[in-house]
């Protein structure tokens, strides 16, 4: 039973993954059009006399691939574009939205046979109705012979059962069966493809109606691009559970920022002592190794014993997520200095502390402003699990009260708002980069 179980649930992942891969496929035809398109109109523009354009070599060469903007735009347009597609949004005309669910009034008809053989056909009319309206079956004459006609009305995206014997002359318990659906033969466990959806006969012998959902996605699974703008800005304006939004996001931001820095504070200068030298790097390297692939998920019933679930317990989570990280950043750096360069400032009479200060730090600035910028997005991905941890506030805790009452609007809304928040301290951290270490790929 489990294994059967198990095997109609990879089965439906399959056909998941199976509807999921015209989109998919999609989405990478898209970018490679806009790709070729924006090719064929750079190389019409005059062109570019700068840095990068005048290199003999560029294939290979970090410092001449930069982010193309318009590339990065029609990446983000295709994004919205297909999200909007796939949901039935608004904001795009009709002709782009991807095929619907099937809305309004069809039929089929199932063939029974009675338990001394004879057969008799009826018909079943069948409305599906939005998630905004609710109808009543149509009424319908019942007509001759022992199968009467019948309606049934239910909600697009839903199923719904119709004892089809209910008002025949003959029912399952006098013999009789369902044996055909649209003059195409079914048994228990079958089903038919009809006009409006399909059409299943349970293992019981009722009719089991499942209207053709297309390929839009029920709001419940993936609201359109609106209905998040909307829950936004009532979220904004009203705050959600007696909390405004900027306090939810303030609380997730502080903690984010002092667990990293904490992180940076105590792993910068052990990266150093490990990689100048090498009792540090026999005492602290396995610590670090053994801790580095630990998820700080993990480590949230330890941090509980440990500090409880106040606001303590929640730093330290992400004190720990970062710590490794900037470790290995520092360590990293500095042993990625090159040795010519400390040759070269011995010859000239340095001391140890003026290596330190004018050969190694600046040379291995640049791996830890890498590694910062990985361990703070790692850190907004543990703001979430750090505030499982009886939050009352943050961004992480107000996506997790969503979830239960399924208000996927919501999650998504924060979801987003990680992202966009996570993705402007990256380019902050980025700007920094370029103003404090202005030397990277330069040699």
């Amino acid at each position: 039973m489990i294994i059967s179980d198990l095997g109609q649930e990879l089965a439906q992942l399959g056909l998941g993954l199976l509807r999921a891969l015209p989109f998919m496929i999609g989405y990478v035809l898209l970018i490679l059009l806009f790709a070729l398109v924006w090719r064929l109109v750079k190389r019409a523009l005059t062109p570019r006399r700068d840095f990068t354009s005048l290199k003999t070599v560029t294939f290979g060469d970090e410092s001449a691939v930069v982010s193309n903007t318009v590339a990065s735009v029609i990446s983000v347009v295709v994004v919205f574009l297909l999200w909007g597609a796939f949901t039935g949004s608004a904001l795009l005309p009709r002709f782009l939205h991807a095929p619907g669910p099937f809305i309004g009034q069809g039929s089929f008809t199932y063939t029974v046979e009675a338990a001394d053989g004879r057969r008799d056909d009826a018909r079943v009319d069948v409305t599906v109705y939005d998630k905004d309206g609710v109808v009543d079956p149509a009424a319908v004459a019942p007509g001759e012979g022992i199968a009467k006609d019948d309606s049934i009305a239910l909600q697009a995206y839903r199923s719904k059962l119709l004892l089809w014997d209910a008002n025949d002359e003959v029912t399952r318990k006098d013999g009789a069966r369902i044996v055909a659906i649209d003059g195409k033969p079914v048994g228990p466990g079958g089903e038919v493809e009809t006009a409006i959806g399909r059409v299943a006969v349970t293992d019981k012998g009722t009719l089991n109606v499942v209207p053709a959902q297309g390929m839009q996605m029920e709001e419940i699974w993936l609201p359109a691009p609106e209905a998040v703008w909307h829950r936004l800005i009532t979220i904004w304006r009203d705050g959600y559970q007696n909390v405004t939004l900027a306090e939810h996001l303030s609380y997730s931001l502080f903690r984010v920022v002092v667990g990293f820095l904490l992180g940076a504070i105590v792993g910068i200068p052990l990266g150093y002592a490990m990689g100048l030298s090498d009792w540090f790097r026999g005492w602290f390297d396995p610590i670090v190794e053994f801790m580095r692939p630990v998820p700080p998920l993990a480590l949230i019933p330890l941090v509980i014993i440990w500090a409880g679930i106040g606001e303590q317990g929640k730093i330290i989570l992400l004190f720990l997520a970062a710590l490794w990280i900037m470790a290995i950043a520092a360590r990293s750096g500095v042993s990625g200095v090159k040795i010519s360069k400390v040759h070269a400032a011995y010859s000239l009479g340095a001391s140890k502390v003026q290596i330190l200060r004018h050969v190694i730090i600046p040379n291995s600035l640049p791996e830890i402003f890498t590694g910062a910028r990985v361990a703070m997005g790692v850190c907004w991905g543990t703001v979430v699990a750090a505030e499982l941890v009886a939050a009352e506030k943050g961004i992480g805790k107000m996506i997790v009260a969503a979830a239960k009452f399924q208000s996927t609007d919501i999650v998504i809304m924060g979801i987003i708002l990680i992202g966009v928040i996570g993705f402007g301290i990256d380019l902050l951290m980025r700007w920094a980069e370029r103003i404090l270490v202005p030397w990277k790929g330069k040699g």
